[in-house]
């Protein structure tokens, strides 16, 4: 095989697609079967009545989550974005209140805020986990902040003690978003389950799914039973509930289904091989690509574990003497899909740089004169920003199901790219 890069003319090294990752068996479509056997796909009411809860498929899963998670409460729904709205929505946001959270996270994280017309504030991320950075939340702490929404980004729990130490110092409430860290351990407990509320997402591409879903958990009564109205069209249920307090009491159609429900649980069951699977082939990219010069992988802290839904890195562009677009271009001409090249700062959407959400005078941030000034310019958050434009870059290890003989290949086509890097040189300065 000729050695020059494929970006160079030479032959690439991969030449095959990998098997997509793929959770679903047998167990999952026996189960889908049984529920279509028995014809009932939903058995929730918008009413009170015993099946405003769901039929027994949701109550079961709920109550398996609630196991595994080792928590009190969970509510199941139709999205992760649904769940954060539910979430939000239950702690009690008001119009104008502030709440902080992460610029590198899923549009939906802050949109969700959007959603009760509460204002989102962005604070920096930690440069070594890229999970938000505590010292940056406290500096961005007013008045008006009422919550802050912690992102375990990537597969790793948030520094999600001293968020709770912060939160309980200035008499704040805390949501996790832990859609893609499911199952990871921070300090002996499972992240998403230290804050007042959490939780995961059953999107397609996550370790496990349902298609679409989500997963609520909490060890609060008060919030469980507000997420559940909130899930299922409140408004025509407080009065018979006796619910008194009907703030946020606006409901919705956030309902899962049946089949996903059933689907859920068998899920449910691989949850921890299929992390373990994941870990295994970190280790092994950690091993061999710790070795290459200019380049940083992931930092795991201390007594916490990682699910690695995205196997992040950083470039050292200057020990390197290459860009990253160079780099990663170099890489994609190999063959190797799933290379991701910088992140996010949804701060920077166009939504938050014109301020422009409910119709098109400013609102929710011309609810009073405070919000109307909350900056969005860049520079508001330099470490996301600069990672994000110049140093990150990840590999999506959920894309594929990575045995041995192609991991191997990931891994060859790395160090073609580092043993070429001279040749790479020439690229970049044209």
């Amino acid at each position: 095989m000729n050695n020059n890069l494929a970006i160079l003319g030479g032959d690439k090294l991969i030449t095959k697609d990998f098997k997509p990752y793929n959770s679903i068996g047998s167990e999952e479509i026996k189960a889908a079967k049984r529920v279509l056997d028995s014809g009932v796909l939903s058995k929730f009411l918008g009413c009170w009545d015993d099946d405003f809860f769901g039929g027994p498929n949701v109550r079961e899963f709920e109550e398996k989550l609630a196991n595994y998670f080792n928590v009190k409460h969970v509510v199941v729904v139709n999205s992760w974005t649904s769940g954060l709205i539910c979430a939000l929505g239950a702690i009690g946001i008001e119009p104008g209140d502030e709440v902080i959270v992460t610029p590198w996270t899923m549009c939906a994280s802050a949109t969700a805020i959007l959603h009760w017309n509460a204002i989102p504030v962005f604070a920096d991320i930690d440069r070594s986990t890229f999970n938000i950075d505590p010292d940056c939340i406290e500096k961005n702490i007013t008045k008006k902040t009422k919550a802050i929404l912690a992102v375990d980004i990537f597969g790793q729990s948030c520094d999600i003690d001293r968020i709770m130490n912060l939160a309980k110092s200035y008499n704040l409430k805390v949501i996790t978003d832990s859609a893609q860290s499911p199952g990871v351990y921070n300090r002996g407990r499972y992240a998403g389950t230290i804050s007042d509320i959490g939780g995961y997402s059953l999107n397609y591409h996550k370790h496990i799914h349902t298609g679409e879903g989500g997963i609520l958990v909490t060890n609060n009564y008060k919030y469980c039973e507000r997420m559940q109205l909130i899930r299922n069209h409140a408004e025509a249920v407080v009065e018979e509930k006796g619910v008194t307090d009907i703030s946020n009491m606006i409901g919705h159609n956030f309902r899962l289904g049946e089949i996903e429900c059933a689907i859920g649980i068998q899920q449910l069951k691989k949850l921890d091989s299929l992390i373990y699977r994941r870990q295994e082939i970190a280790k092994q990219l950690t091993d061999k690509l710790s070795k290459l010069k200019g380049i940083s992988t992931p930092y795991v802290l201390d007594n916490c574990t990682h699910a690695y839904y995205i196997y992040p890195m950083i470039l050292d562009t200057s020990v390197l003497g290459i860009k990253r677009e160079t780099i990663v271009k170099a890489l994609q001409a190999e063959g190797l899909k799933g290379i991701v090249n910088g992140f996010a700062n949804i701060h920077l959407l166009p939504i938050y740089q014109n301020k422009i959400a409910y119709g098109n005078k400013g609102f929710p941030w011309k609810f009073n004169a405070n919000t109307s000034e909350i900056d969005y310019n860049k520079g508001i958050c330099p470490v996301a920003e600069e990672l994000h434009d110049y140093s990150f870059i990840g590999y999506e290890m959920c894309l594929h199901e990575l045995p041995d003989n192609d991991l191997k290949m990931v891994l060859d086509c790395f160090q073609k790219v580092w043993s070429n890097l001279d040749s790479l040189k020439e690229i970049d300065n044209l």
